[in-house]
């Protein structure tokens, strides 16, 4: 599998979890779109959400639609 090319933004976690060991890391794709993956193992896989995919599960947590755990 192929890595996606994160743009020279790079990976970042949410303030929120600065301090957890359950961590997720989002990066924006050079191409468009998002790419995640485990905090815990940088080099193990990612997954990859197209933009529109993306804003659509942004704006659904924003609008309270998924709740939290």
């Amino acid at each position: 599998m192929t890595m996606p090319k994160i743009s020279a933004r790079g990976w970042y976690k949410s303030s929120y979890s600065a301090q957890a060991t359950d961590c997720v890391e989002t990066g924006p794709i050079a191409a468009g779109g998002m790419a995640v993956r485990d905090s815990k193992d940088p080099g193990g896989p990612v997954l990859v959400f197209p933009a529109d995919t993306w804003s659509t599960f942004v704006s659904a947590i924003n609008a309270g639609d998924i709740p939290s755990a």
